[in-house]
């Protein structure tokens, strides 16, 4: 068994309409967690974000001091590696588990994101608005399924980008958002914001367009070939890993999506799966544990791990992990999961016909 699933047949589609709870609440989770993992330290946050800025300082003193080309490709892989694992950290600033001082959260989300061209309040809003409603077809803001009737209506170049350049999505979608959603995670007057998060956005915004003028600046002085070698190769890498994950947690056939009453924050959260990325994991700071982390917002990741071995005994089947290995599950998720049903709850991706 791959994936363990609460379906016997996850592809039929439930119309019938009656809110169907859950045999455990929020509580219940709650509390057969230690307390501790709720609270997070801002000193070892801080040594996560410091280590993971130093192994980035140490790479790129190692690339310009062998500066060959059968390294390069190396130091993409290695540097947008750490460029994931740093975004990661700023994951945790946005979701308020870095510190107990939203000052910190803010600097450090900004030091961490800034120069990876995240717009860090922009992003946090859009973040925080696909954990409140995760598993909602109608309300969840990314990574979620269109409609059969959507997918018919969809051209060549959008099927292409949605279903064939999904790992190059990310940059689109600060821009853009996902179909059928109108707004830019750059301008305040978008819909994703309230106006009380007017200067937010603007502060990022700023701290990304100066960061866009440092990398022209620098690329004017050393030309092209520098920000290619230094910066576009391991950006390009930071996208792919960004992309690949957020996929492979929230697009699978045996994920159900819901509609309407019979949707509720708990029930959506665990419409995730938990990925083992094998050494990986201590590299991106475990965000393979995505079901705990889907329940409990603001829990710090290093406490992840232990919350969901507490969490498993009373989730049983409703918990899910992937046994197979990553790229089985992508190509499992890139070949099956293309539109859910127009009508009906507890619905479930299918192919394409």
């Amino acid at each position: 068994m791959q994936v363990k699933t609460v379906e016997s047949n996850p592809h039929l589609v439930d119309t019938h309409q009656e809110r169907e709870e859950l045999p455990f609440t929020l509580k219940d989770l709650k509390d057969a967690i230690p307390p501790e993992c709720f609270k997070p330290s801002t000193g070892r946050s801080l040594a996560y974000f410091f280590q993971d800025v130093g192994i980035i300082a140490g790479l790129y003193a190692i690339a310009y001091s062998l500066d060959s080309w059968f390294f390069w490709p190396i130091f993409w892989l290695m540097q947008g590696t750490m460029f994931w694992a740093l975004f990661v950290v700023g994951h945790d600033c946005g979701h308020r588990s870095f510190s107990q001082y939203k000052w910190v959260n803010d600097l450090i989300g900004h030091l961490a994101h800034t120069p990876i061209l995240v717009p860090f309040h922009g992003w946090r809003i859009s973040h925080r608005t696909h954990h409140q409603n995760t598993g909602n077809i109608e309300n969840d803001e990314s990574w979620y399924p269109v409609t059969e009737s959507q997918y018919e209506e969809m051209g060549f170049f959008g099927r292409i980008v949605r279903f064939k350049l999904i790992l190059f999505a990310y940059p689109v979608y600060l821009f853009k958002r996902s179909p059928g959603k109108e707004g830019s995670h750059f301008l305040p007057s978008s819909p994703l914001f309230r106006p009380s998060e007017k200067w937010d956005v603007i502060i990022s915004t700023i701290c990304c367009t100066l960061m866009v003028g440092l990398l022209g600046f620098l690329t004017y002085q050393w030309g092209f070939l520098w920000l290619l070698k230094y910066y576009l190769g391991p950006y390009i890498v930071f996208v792919m890993w960004l992309d690949l994950v957020t996929f492979l947690h929230h697009t699978d056939p045996d994920i159900p999506w819901y509609r309407g009453q019979d949707w509720y924050f708990l029930k959506g959260a665990l419409s995730t799966i938990d990925h083992d990325y094998g050494f990986i994991n201590n590299i991106h700071h475990n965000i393979g544990t995505h079901v705990a982390h889907h329940i409990f917002l603001n829990m710090p990741h290093y406490h992840l791990k232990t919350a969901t071995e507490a969490i498993k005994p009373i989730l049983g089947d409703y918990y899910r992990q992937s046994e197979r290995s990553i790229f089985q599950a992508f190509c499992r998720g890139l070949n099956s999961c293309y539109f859910v049903s127009d009508t009906g709850s507890k619905i479930y991706y299918q192919k394409h016909k």
